[in-house]
């Protein structure tokens, strides 16, 4: 095998891991929301694809970071366990903050969806940041 293949397995490890990771997310997220997110996005309701997008790519950015300077996949879940935590902080911090929330993402009010992906995005960004300091 090449050299450059060597790290082949422990790629295809991590990769797996960051996969489940995520769908652990997604699962949880959407068990989480009063609505069905993917029951609104076959609908068409940009809200809630947008609202969901952020979300996840709130705890994927995080996760990306945590891939690359774990070393080992006990670390990179446990860093995981970690983001999926502060994204539902963030979440929380949206649902007390806008009391409304689901019935403006039902409404397919982009100004609320906006609002709640720019606040996952940036509590996952700035989780990414502080990870490993």
């Amino acid at each position: 095998m090449p050299n450059y293949l060597s790290t082949l397995p422990t790629f295809a490890a991590f990769f797996a891991m960051g996969i489940v990771l995520l769908a652990v997310f997604f699962a949880l997220y959407t068990l989480v929301t009063p609505h069905s997110e993917t029951d609104l996005i076959r609908a068409g309701s940009l809200s809630a694809a947008v609202m969901l997008a952020g979300s996840m790519l709130g705890f994927a950015i995080p996760v990306a970071v945590a891939m690359a300077r774990s070393v080992d996949l006990m670390q990179l879940a446990q860093w995981g366990g970690i983001a999926l935590i502060v994204q539902f902080g963030a979440y929380l911090l949206l649902r007390l903050t806008h009391r409304h929330l689901h019935e403006a993402i039902e409404q397919d009010r982009l100004s609320v969806a906006l609002w709640a992906a720019t606040l996952s995005l940036c509590a996952g960004i700035i989780n990414a940041g502080a990870l490993f300091v």
